[in-house]
């Protein structure tokens, strides 16, 4: 024997009602089947006796479209001739459904017994259909058969009454008769030949009359559930079926985490704690009967059938750290402190006696070890109540100065992270709380039960999606790291940049288990954003139709979009963008930088920036400011790291300089040569910025600072090779007096070519001394040789004091400078 419940959205249309005949019919042995109402039947019933109670008469024409909604799904499914006779049935229910509703009207009043009557009638009508649509079935009254008892103000099933009641109507199932067509539980041994091939019993949920009194109660929202698992237990089912809406429990909420999927199976430990916490799948109460008798239970989706669902039962055997997640949002945290409570009696029983007199939920509960405060969450629609009455409760306290006044938390959200496996995963809870660290999520408060099934947490509510975002990506989808990137400046670097990232995606995705998402791209003003990722085939087109764009419009689109493993890569040469960073990391954001702006600005600003992406566990990459493509920073952290002492470093910085004076010949003067270098992306849009040496002493810069010195670009003294007077022109004026210096450049040329030499604009920094300088090379420096763009870093230490370390290779171009920047993302992604 199965028993089988269809909830309001199964039953609510006449697509679901055939999908729950097709169901029915195509079962093996007997079967009870338990209805809701049809959806949003229930909360229509409640609306309506309202109004009735108000003294509305518009009650009457919500009775009306009650009618007419049932009438209509009769006429949908039925022949006229049957439907006629069953609209007459109809007919009589909704007559006395329309009694009780006027004697509400008359008097003026809604009883908790007037209620219960009416929202009843939503299960009889639904019942009634569907008792008929499935040939053969037999209908069963729950007001005859599901009994309560009244404690502390509620209703509970009484079982040993029920069980009887179900055991003695339901006997004829077990003899696998069938049972008369007339909505009886008396069998007559005629079934349909269309119908199910063993006998079916139909039975309302939720819906149940007091033992004693026999007036008319129910089980509480989500009530048929509860019906379908005592039924289930009564009857010693083999299985119970609860056919719902959705495919089973998920991993996490499908609204919020697109990449969670269905759990094949759930102990009932973990599957009440997901219940309990936020997950509206079954109604909680539900587990308690079957599982008294180790009934497994399936959730099954009425739309879906094929899919296998979720089968819930005693163990099961996972092969994640955890099964699911799930959130309860809009809560509140109360707070009841003082500077002790150690040795006062009775505060906890005071604070959970008070809310449990009124009625009010409480799902967490945190006390520090030094028993200084309580703290315990509910729902917020309950917070204000909860916290005039726990002032009322403690308010000798407070004014003698015993206890502080009750602080309340709003705008908070809950998230429980469930499973059986967590007891065996040490270090578990770190994971969780590291992950979220990385992310820019604060936790404010946690709990975790001695079983270690459920780790429960709060965070601010707009934290909320961010947070199950970063472990359900960690803990579920481990295997594929997620970056999501926001690329700002996409014109010669940054577009490169894009490129490189569509041309590897695939390739990462299936060989590094890396998915890369860009999710914003800023051009100049405009941006354009999308938390699934952009179309990098139409990103030029998908820009151009973006948003306009300011540095504080920017932050805001980043961090408002709250995502998480984010990573914001600057390719602009702007210091307004550069100013931003701070805040970024502050918001769990890490930066990749070929921006040389911040990392050489005030070292006190600098040393901030590093400290910050430290303290907020986020990275700030920025291999790119000194080598384009080359690992200059990354081999100098790591020898700084290990211990090594750098001496001295010597370096040509500038594949723009290397690459002008390496093409100088007889018949390329020094114009052209700077012209070929802007034409060939080696040189910034005005090379001015590269020939003043400026970008080679930022780099310097930047390279002693990382290697463990406190420097100032102040402290950094260069020598010019250019009057200075070029610095002060026009751009135009620039371009039009730079040929003016072309015989000097030749007649220096030929001399220095004459005595075997080259020049290498050189950096130098010795034991804190800086130097820029252009310099005649011999043939036996190392830097005598570098062709064409190729940068070299000459590193002194104190392991490489003999034999100095030599890092050489491009150090200029678009290519391998956004190569450089995909080198950092892969660092962030620890790739």
């Amino acid at each position: 024997m199965k028993v089988l419940k269809f909830g309001g959205t199964s039953v609510g249309s006449v697509e679901g009602l055939l999908n729950v005949k097709e169901i029915v019919s195509r079962g093996t042995g007997a079967q009870i089947v338990i209805v809701s109402a049809f959806n949003a039947v229930t909360d229509s019933l409640i609306h309506t006796a309202r109004l009735a109670s108000e003294g509305d008469s518009a009650y009457m024409e919500c009775l009306e479209q009650l009618r007419e909604r049932h009438y209509s799904v009769v006429r949908a499914l039925f022949p006229q001739e049957e439907g006629g006779g069953l609209e007459m049935q109809l007919c009589s229910l909704l007559s006395s459904l329309a009694d009780v509703l006027h004697a509400i009207f008359k008097a003026g009043t809604l009883s908790e017994d007037a209620l219960c009557e009416v929202v009843s009638y939503g299960e009889r009508l639904s019942s009634l259909i569907i008792s008929r649509l499935i040939p053969g079935a037999t209908l069963h009254d729950s007001l005859c058969l599901i009994k309560t008892c009244r404690k502390g103000g509620r209703n509970f099933p009484d079982m040993e009454v029920t069980s009887a009641l179900l055991k003695e109507d339901l006997a004829c199932l077990e003899c696998g008769a069938h049972a008369s067509d007339d909505g009886l539980s008396k069998a007559d041994g005629r079934a349909r030949q269309d119908g199910p091939a063993f006998p079916v019993a139909v039975m309302p949920g939720f819906i149940s009359t007091d033992r004693d009194s026999g007036r008319i109660t129910n089980l509480g929202r989500g009530g048929s559930d509860y019906t379908a698992s005592i039924v289930a237990s009564v009857m010693d089912a083999e299985v119970l079926e609860i056919w719902t809406d959705v495919d089973g429990f998920m991993t996490a909420d499908p609204r919020i985490i697109k990449t969670s999927y269905v759990i094949g199976e759930l102990s009932y430990r973990e599957a009440m704690e997901l219940c309990n916490f936020g997950a509206k799948v079954i109604y909680p109460p539900t587990l308690y009967p079957v599982r008294s008798k180790g009934i497994p239970l399936r959730i099954k989706n009425t739309f879906n059938p094929l899919m296998e669902g979720t089968v819930i039962k005693e163990t099961c055997v996972h092969d994640k750290p955890i099964t699911g997640i799930t959130s309860i949002d809009d809560i509140c945290l109360l707070t009841l402190s003082a500077n002790s409570m150690v040795g006062v009696i009775g505060i906890d029983g005071r604070i959970f006696g008070t809310m449990a007199a009124n009625d009010i939920s409480v799902f967490l509960i945190c006390q520090s070890s030094s028993e200084t405060g309580i703290t315990f969450g509910v729902e917020r629609k309950n917070a204000a109540r909860a916290l005039e009455l726990l002032g009322k409760e403690f308010e000798h306290e407070i004014a003698l100065g015993f206890i502080n006044p009750i602080d309340m938390k709003e705008s908070l959200a809950s998230v429980a992270v469930v499973g059986d496996n967590m007891s065996h995963n040490p270090g578990l809870s770190g994971r969780v709380f590291s992950t979220l660290g990385r992310n820019g999520i604060n936790v404010i408060a946690y709990t975790q039960g001695s079983d270690e099934t459920n780790i429960s947490f709060v965070v601010e509510s707009r934290f909320l999606r961010k947070s199950l975002n970063v472990i359900h990506d960690n803990f579920f989808l481990s295997e594929c790291q997620e970056l999501n990137l926001f690329v700002c400046g996409v014109g010669t670097v940054g577009g490169k940049l894009l490129e490189q990232i569509a041309s590897q995606k695939e390739k990462l995705r299936a060989e590094r288990n890396l998915k890369l998402n860009v999710v914003g791209i800023i051009r100049r003003h405009k941006g354009v954003f999308d938390r699934n990722g952009l179309d990098l085939d139409r990103w030029k087109e998908l820009v151009e139709e973006g948003v306009d764009m300011t540095p504080g419009r920017l932050v805001d689109e980043v961090v408002g979009m709250n995502i998480f493993n984010s990573v914001f890569v600057d390719c602009t040469a702007s210091k307004d963008i550069a100013d931003l960073y701070g805040t970024l990391f502050e918001h769990g954001v890490s930066v990749v930088a070929a921006n040389k702006i911040a990392a050489s600005s005030d070292y006190g600003l600098y040393r901030s920036l590093k400290d910050s992406s430290l303290r907020r566990n986020v990275k700030f990459l920025f291999e790119t400011n000194v080598g384009a493509g080359l690992p200059i920073i990354h081999t100098v952290n790591d020898l700084v790291n290990s211990g090594d002492r750098v001496l001295r470093i010597e370096a040509v910085l500038s594949g723009t300089l290397n690459f002008i004076f390496n093409t100088l010949s007889p018949t390329v003067p020094f114009s052209a040569a700077v012209r070929m270098a802007r034409e060939q992306g080696y040189s910034e849009p005005d090379p001015r910025v590269d020939l003043s040496g400026m970008d080679v002493m930022r780099k310097l810069l930047i390279l002693s600072r990382e290697s463990g010195y406190v420097a100032e670009m102040s402290d950094i003294g260069s020598k010019g090779f250019i009057p200075a007077g070029f610095f002060e022109m026009t751009e135009d004026e620039f371009w039009r007096s730079l040929p003016s210096l072309d015989e000097e450049f030749e007649k220096k040329r030929r001399a220095l070519a004459d005595k075997g030499l080259r020049w290498r604009f050189v950096a130098c920094m010795e034991d804190g001394r800086y130097s820029v300088s252009l310099r005649e090379i011999a043939p036996e420096h190392p830097f005598y040789h570098l062709e064409a763009s190729n940068n070299a870093v000459l590193l002194t230490t104190e392991r490489y004091h003999e034999h100095p370390m030599l890092i050489q290779g491009y150090g200029a171009g678009a290519d391998v400078t956004a190569a450089g920047v995909f080198a950092d993302i892969m660092s962030v992604a620890n790739i």
